[in-house]
């Protein structure tokens, strides 16, 4: 090994040593602008009054977790981030509110005066997790610049061994919320059916 090469290599290790965070990669500033738009996402969510935005800020806010998983080497999690939830729950939802005859536009039922209380256990609850979060992975980095930590093989396996009663409990959920948004509906369309039936035999009573 040339001296140059020598030299090369020890500065890049001095580099490496001497990061921290004062001074952030390229990968840690884009996780940190993608974590500001994911936050903002989901502040839009809870507090639009338009039922069909806070869905759609919902993608945004879920995409944006899907590209921190990938920012993270965890290429599975990411996509299935975007297959499951953007994919599915938020059409889910969309149906839901199509079923249920949901309003278009600004929804006056949307707003309650329980948001104090509602951002208390908010802020409580975020500050738990950051809390358990932190404590737990105090000492443990990740290797942004080495091989992918979260392949599809290892987190596969680890998914479906260990943690498939709640995935299958998921899916049922989900078929639970779709079918009770369609009992909804049914009921809904039955009581108009029955009130305009209702209506027009009052008008022939009444022209008679």
């Amino acid at each position: 090994m040339t001296p140059a090469v020598s030299a090369a290599s020890a500065a890049v290790t001095t580099a490496a040593e001497s990061h921290g965070f004062l001074s952030p990669t390229g990968v840690e500033i884009a996780f940190l602008l993608v974590g500001l738009v994911t936050f903002g996402a989901a502040i839009v969510t809870v507090t639009t009054k338009q039922l069909v935005h806070a869905a759609l800020w919902l993608v945004v806010a879920l995409g944006g977790l899907a590209v921190e998983y990938l920012l993270l080497t965890a290429e599975f999690i990411a996509w299935v981030q975007v297959l499951i939830y953007v994919g599915s729950v938020v059409v889910l939802l969309l149906f839901g509110l199509m079923l249920t005859r949901a309003p278009i536009g600004r929804s006056p039922d949307a707003d309650s005066p329980n948001r104090w209380a509602a951002l208390a256990v908010a802020v409580a609850s975020a500050a738990a997790l950051v809390w358990v979060v932190v404590d737990a992975f105090r000492t443990t980095w990740i290797d942004l610049d080495g091989a992918a930590q979260g392949n599809t093989a290892v987190t596969g396996s680890v998914l479906f061994r260990h943690w498939v009663l709640p995935f299958e409990a998921l899916s049922v959920l989900l078929l639970a919320a779709l079918v009770g948004a369609i009992v909804l509906s049914r009921k809904k369309n039955a009581a108009e059916a029955d009130e305009t039936a209702a209506a027009a035999v009052t008008g022939r009573e009444g022209n008679r």
